[in-house]
């Protein structure tokens, strides 16, 4: 039995003071998932194509006026949908956690690092703030922050972006969660400590047999540390596969486009031009039909204005109407190159 299932979840924020249905945002339409205990699902996706959204719908952390709705939504049987939001606090740091993308502003400054990491475990646990912050310290050194007695009494402003960052992770595991969504962990980090984290969180996650939802833009990234990948577009997700099957053998003409975009060593000469996906992302606002990529696609048919249906083959599922047979998707119309 999986440990999160996501069936149609759905995320509409009303634009302006009385708006009616067609001045509704579908920022995220429709998503059908699921995480296996012990998982690394990636969503990945351009800027803009609801990831994040997502990730605060799953911890009902929505800005106010945006309105989350779904067929299922549960964590390990509990029904995330009908709780109250004290019973969603109790669920919060305990049974799912969350690793921010901004190490910068995600911990608060008036607080030390101790305070904050024992305040987790004795909001969820019966423990001594003693007990709590052995535990702290524990974390610290699991995530490779050494001193850590020093540590906790420094401050936020006192460590480096990418200490920051360990801590946020040690904060997310002071419970051991059975789920933790880590959203684009690494944005605002450097690139020889974003690769410290990404290894850190793998080592985690495998050591402790950790479901994780990691959300990112980069595809080279998702390469090597997905389990199995979803990638979203305009608040859908147009195609997910094993890791390994979806960059062999991508079916959706949007997951060409983002791997032809990317440079490869040894394959990609220098000077030499990359992919890149022509037109614009379409606007979300009032009532969507047909396949989202369709105008910027170079294999639309007049079916793919109507509902376009998901194809299933092998675990392999892409939102498109030629992922079953016929040629592989085109990527780039010649309208759009003049």
């Amino acid at each position: 039995m999986a440990l999160l299932h996501v069936e149609n979840l759905r995320v509409d924020i009303p634009m302006g003071h009385n708006p009616t249905a067609d001045d509704m945002l579908h920022a995220v339409r429709g998503l059908d998932f699921q995480v296996e205990r012990g998982e690394m699902l990636c969503i990945v996706g351009e800027s803009g194509c609801g990831k994040s959204l997502t990730s605060l719908a799953l911890m009902d952390l929505l800005p106010r006026k945006a309105k989350r709705t779904a067929s299922r939504l549960t964590l390990d049987g509990i029904d995330l949908l009908g709780q109250s939001e004290r019973s969603m606090c109790d669920l919060r740091g305990n049974r799912l956690a969350m690793i921010f993308q901004e190490p910068m502003t995600a911990l608060n400054p008036a607080y030390s690092i101790g305070d904050q990491l024992s305040e987790v475990l004795t909001r969820h646990r019966k423990v001594s703030r003693k007990d709590a912050l052995a535990r702290a310290a524990q974390m610290l050194e699991k995530v490779g922050i050494s001193n850590a007695g020093e540590r906790l009494r420094q401050y936020p402003h006192q460590l480096s972006g990418g200490l920051r960052q360990r801590v946020i992770i040690a904060m997310a595991l002071m419970c051991e969660p059975d789920l933790i969504i880590a959203d684009e962990p690494t944005t605002a980090l450097d690139v020889t400590i974003q690769a410290q984290i990404l290894r850190l969180i793998r080592d985690i996650q495998k050591e402790l047999g950790l479901a994780v939802i990691f959300i990112t833009h980069d595809l080279g990234l998702v390469a090597r540390i997905a389990d199995r990948v979803a990638v979203m577009y305009a608040g859908e997700i147009v195609e997910s596969a094993p890791a390994r099957q979806l960059f062999e053998n991508p079916r959706h003409p949007y997951t060409r486009g983002l791997l032809a975009s990317i440079p490869i060593p040894g394959r990609t000469k220098p000077g030499e031009a990359l992919g890149s996906i022509p037109g614009l992302v379409p606007s979300l606002v009032g009532e969507q039909h047909g396949c989202a990529f369709r105008n910027r696609c170079g294999h639309t048919v007049q079916a793919c204005a109507r509902d376009v249906p998901e194809v299933q083959q092998d675990g392999h599922m892409a939102r498109c109407l030629l992922a079953a047979s016929g040629p592989k998707p085109i990527l780039i119309k010649e309208s759009a190159r003049s």
